[in-house]
């Protein structure tokens, strides 16, 4: 994009401080829950196999001790710091583990594998968390998320005019306790903006907000929410969120970059099962164990079923892992891993290598739903580089066409062996002839299609790993579910099939503590922007306390009663007084709750990074609203995302919607970095929201603000009839879903009319000029603050 000396959007100042040596070791890091997992996932055990013997409780060689946080902090007694996170390669500690010169090797013997020493690097990149082994007390079973979930009677309130449900006596009866208020409900016009948003990513045209302002009906709200949620939008939107705790990726990161070429089909399923509110029972049960339900239940001609379990097959996987046993159950852990935070909110991989530090979920407990996948299928081989398994989507028709053009190529294989065996020149004319043909039927070979899913491997238990190495294996631990929840005396699973289908369905069994509160609390963070249980990906021992337990376990029962429909569970949260309150600001609330955890307003929300692109792109009219196919349509599946050159071809020039996109993991669309989408690597239902001098600059810079920009200005110019007044007024309607004020009218008007002058310098043209001026304005209307923000 060009820019001019007009084009006074932003001014940034950014100043370096720095000042005497900077910290050899961060301060106290606090860990993160992904950081306590790493650690104790690769670290812990590490150091305790590796380096405790010599380094530990007992002896401290070189007074170095590494079985402590302060002990790692402290260094030995060469005075020379262990750990460097300001320079990670200056430290003793890699040096050592590297055996370079100058430090002693460590260990001395036998150096570690590049992946450990890899492991050691990351650990130190992130700070050098060390999780202390915190002790909980009491019994940890009693744990308010594996209780039953309790269908509480709605609380009696003092003001009764104000909620308009039982979710609303629930909020306010906090409230009053506290001696608050909620705020007044919103304007129409902010609750339409709102409630667009939430509902399909997008902002609500004029015509729509001009429709909700005459309709004076008492249903007026609840028509505009059921509109919405018929619309395939909807499933875009909320897909999307779904998406991001799949840890959905177009490629599978880590060492060997390939193309997931046929993962699109698992994200288009998951859009089109919300917009048919298919049953979120269903919706597990298809992911978990699609391939092993019944014909009846496959409605045979669909394959939803089998597409659904690329839910477990899109992790990423270190493909060129020489240890292929390690490969496998590396996968596995994973598969648990993702699983337990997306659908129970437990970080069931912390149990790999010891008992969980913090939940009542054993090793044996992790190693019995080991074995159940295991003794599923997700790789056709570990040998390097390995291959993940693709569950085939042909049709009768497909493999009649497939069928057809081998018969084509054998007979043509056939004529060319006859021909060869002659050595005459007339045989030879017609023998490089029907080369030629052979060549190019063979390039329009079909391609039957098929999806990244698993199928049943051989059933099989597994054995402890002490700390998680498969070549210290311990007792065999037959295949169950964690005792806490599913208690002690469990069905034996079948040994004929893995147990993925009984699995999935004691997840989805409407008695399971955590399946239906989870996922309701998982709703409301992405309509508040926080959940009840602000922790949402955990409900372990060290998750936070939900702000409103009977209301969360209400929204759970209701959830399950309604045949776990969550557009029934969308309706009840945003009809709703609690929903429809206002951003208004109340001092005391502020100093009584400055978080609103009791919910006495509403928050006040950035938009996500694909929402933002949507909007612009919407605003401008040049939003294409074709849906789903192929994300990488420039690779072959299983093709390296780099080329020979070190670069990622992918374009995101399309115009469509964001969740069509491609995600690249190690390589994210930069836009989608900028906004804070997630890794791609790892379930994420709580994307945080940062704010950072490069957002500006990306609404100042941007090639897709600049082409928006100029799109909405191309719409009011359209119009000759109306006046530059009226042109203001549509663009702020169209940006910011209200009515523009007297002062902002004058002052658009006023910058048009000088920006066209001041473009008399470096352009003739009349329209070209009035175009720049208005494009200019059209993005500056754009990098506001209002226009990314929910009220």
């Amino acid at each position: 994009m060009t820019r001019h000396p007009h084009h006074y959007l932003l001014g940034i100042a950014l100043a370096v401080v720095a000042s005497g040596a900077s910290p050899t070791f961060a301060a106290d890091p606090v860990p993160t829950p992904e950081d306590v997992r790493f650690f104790e996932m690769k670290i812990r055990p590490l150091l305790a196999e590796k380096c405790f013997k010599c380094h530990g409780a007992e002896k401290q060689r070189g007074e170095l001790r590494l079985d402590t946080a302060e002990g790692v902090r402290k260094g030995g007694d060469s005075g020379e710091p262990l750990i460097a996170v300001d320079k990670p390669e200056k430290g003793t500690l890699l040096r050592a583990v590297r055996h370079e010169e100058g430090v002693p090797a460590m260990p001395p013997k036998a150096k570690l594998k590049d992946s450990e020493i890899a492991d050691l690097a990351a650990w130190v990149k992130r700070g050098a968390p060390f999780p202390a082994s915190v002790k909980v007390s009491g019994d940890t079973s009693k744990h308010w998320a594996f209780q039953p979930v309790v269908n509480s009677p709605p609380p009696t309130v003092k003001d009764g005019t104000w909620a308009k449900s039982d979710l609303d006596r629930f909020i306010l009866a906090k409230l009053e306790a506290a001696q608050l208020k909620p705020a007044v409900p919103a304007d129409k016009r902010t609750l339409i903006r709102r409630a667009t948003f939430d509902l399909i990513g997008l902002p609500p045209t004029p015509e729509e907000i001009d429709a909700f302002l005459k309709d004076a009906s008492p249903d007026a709200f609840a028509t505009v929410v059921d509109r919405l949620l018929a619309s395939n939008a909807y499933g875009e939107r909320w897909g999307r969120h779904w998406l991001d705790v799949a840890r959905y990726a177009d490629s599978n990161g880590l060492d060997e970059n390939t193309a997931h070429g046929n993962a699109w089909r698992y994200r288009d399923y998951v859009i089109a099962s919300f917009n048919a509110d298919k049953p979120y029972d269903r919706f597990l049960l298809e992911q978990i164990a699609g391939d092993l339900l019944g014909k009846d239940e496959k409605k045979a001609s669909s394959f939803d079923p089998v597409i659904a379990t690329g839910f477990l097959a899109l992790g990423p996987k270190v493909l060129a892992e020489p240890d292929e046993k390690k490969m496998e159950f590396d996968i596995v852990d994973e598969q648990i891993d993702t699983l337990g935070k997306t659908v129970m909110g437990l970080t069931l991989g912390c149990a790999r290598c010891h008992d969980h530090k913090f939940d009542p979920v054993s090793t044996a407990d992790y190693y019995g739903l080991a074995g159940v996948f295991i003794s599923t299928k997700t790789m056709e081989t570990f040998k390097k580089v390995a291959r993940w398994h693709e569950n085939s989507l042909a049709t009768p028709a497909d493999l009649k066409r497939k069928a057809d053009h081998d018969a084509e190529v054998a007979k043509l294989k056939a004529l060319i062996k006859g021909l060869t065996a002659k050595t005459d020149e007339p045989s030879k004319v017609e023998l490089k002839k029907l080369k030629a043909e052979l060549a190019e039927l063979e390039k329009k070979a079909p391609e039957l299609p098929a999806a990244m899913g698993v199928t049943e491997g051989k059933p099989t238990d597994v054995p402890v790993l002490r700390r998680g190495n498969h070549l210290t294996p311990g007792e065999m631990v037959a295949r169950r579910f964690p005792v806490v929840i599913a208690g002690a005396k469990q069905a034996a699973l079948p040994n004929d099939h893995s147990g993925r289908l009984e699995l999935a369905k004691w997840m989805t069994d409407p008695k399971h503590p955590l399946t239906a509160r989870v996922m309701v609390n998982r709703v409301w963070r992405w309509h508040f922007g926080q959940g009840l249980v602000r922790s949402v990906d955990n409900f372990g021992l060290l998750s936070d306390k939900p702000s409103h337990p009977e209301l969360l376990d209400s929204l759970a029962v209701e959830f399950v009663q309604s045949g776990w429909s969550l557009k029934a569970l969308h309706r009840r949260i945003m009809l709703s007084a609690t929903y429809q309150m206002s951003s208004t600001h109340d001092a005391k609330a502020a100093v009584a709750d400055p978080d609103n955890r009791l919910h006495w307003r509403s928050n006040i929300r950035r938009l996500e990074a694909e929402a933002i692109r949507d909007s612009l792109l919407a605003v401008g009219g040049l939003l294409d609203r074709t849906a789903g196919g192929p994300a990488l349509t420039h690779l072959k599946n299983r093709d390296y995302i780099f080329d020979h050159t070190s670069k990622d071809k992918t374009s995101y020039a399309s115009h469509c919607r964001s969740v069509y996109l491609p995600v690249i993991r190690n390589n994210l669309y930069d836009v989608f970095q900028l906004f804070d989408a997630p890794d791609a690597s790892v379930p994420n239902g709580d994307r945080p929201t940062t704010t950072v001098p490069t957002q500006s600059l990306f609404f100042l810079n941007s090639e897709l603000v600049a082409s928006s920009a100029g799109a909405l200005a191309d719409q009011v110019l359209s119009r000759s009839e109306i006046s530059d007044d009226d042109r203001v007024r549509q663009v702020i309607a169209m940006a910011y879903g209200r009515q523009a004020t007297t002062k902002e009218i004058e002052r658009l008007t006023a910058a048009v009319a000088v920006f066209e002058k001041d473009f008399a310098t470096s352009e003739a043209d009349a329209a070209k000029r009035r175009r720049k001026a208005w494009s200019v304005v059209c993005q500056t209307v754009l990098a506001s603050n209002e226009f990314i923000h929910i009220r």
